[in-house]
């Protein structure tokens, strides 16, 4: 079999389209804005707690689509 590249690895993919670690960042800012919306000191925390939570959301649904 000329020409296939069974026994040549393939280049890794760069950080930014891995599914592993950017499924871990997601996650993380998943549970951070869940902390940050349920804390009662900081008003600022809270404030933004949503938007962080939204974002994470959004990169988990996008990152699970990458090929693993």
């Amino acid at each position: 079999m000329t020409g296939t590249s069974l026994d040549t690895p393939r280049p890794r993919r760069p950080f930014f389209f891995r599914r592993g670690p950017m499924e871990t960042i997601a996650v993380a800012l998943i549970a951070a804005g869940f902390l940050m919306l349920f804390q009662p000191f900081l008003l600022e925390l809270y404030t933004y707690s949503f938007v962080i939570l939204l974002a994470g959301t959004l990169m988990f649904m996008i990152v699970s689509k990458f090929p693993e």
